[in-house]
């Protein structure tokens, strides 16, 4: 079985992200991704999730399989809601489940995580693993002028 583990995407060579969010397959699913993605782009990408960091004590990871970089993906704090991401190469599609499923179990050992949101573009047509987790859908919500599905999972006992 594939070994997911979680690092610091600057533990990722830069061009290695770069190549990955400049997969045209990518933006099938991501309206918030615009433009060219070269190593100075990156670079700055991934300063700023690690300043998340540093703000809010939890961010984006890099994600590897069986050592190898997938994708990135993680917790970033957006006003009171922590908001659960994951972009991952097309080449790792089928362990997005997993992935989800492991970074849950995380959040779910977490005190200051409630709860968790879920944004998906309307590209997105199955939603059936969301509901089997437990997500409830809130409703539709424009963020950075696109449209999207916002899904809220509780991550804690009241």
């Amino acid at each position: 079985m594939t070994k997911i583990t979680f690092t610091r995407l600057p533990e990722i060579a830069v061009e290695v992200i770069a190549e990955h969010m400049s997969d045209p397959a990518l933006a099938l699913h991501m309206p918030l991704l615009q433009g060219k993605w070269d190593e100075r782009r990156t670079a700055d990408f991934v300063a700023m999730k690690e300043a998340k960091w540093a703000q809010d004590g939890l961010g984006h990871w890099a994600i590897l399989a069986d050592g190898a970089y997938v994708g990135w993906g993680g917790f970033q704090r957006e006003g009171p809601d922590w908001d659960f991401g994951l972009v991952l190469k097309p080449s790792a599609f089928g362990l997005g489940i997993r992935i989800t499923a492991q970074a849950l179990e995380f959040a779910h050992g977490e005190d200051r995580i409630p709860s968790v949101t879920l944004l998906l573009p309307p590209s997105r047509i199955k939603f059936g693993a969301l509901k089997r987790m437990g997500a409830e859908f809130e409703g539709e919500m424009t963020y950075d002028g696109s449209l999207f599905r916002k899904y809220r999972l509780v991550t804690s006992a009241p």
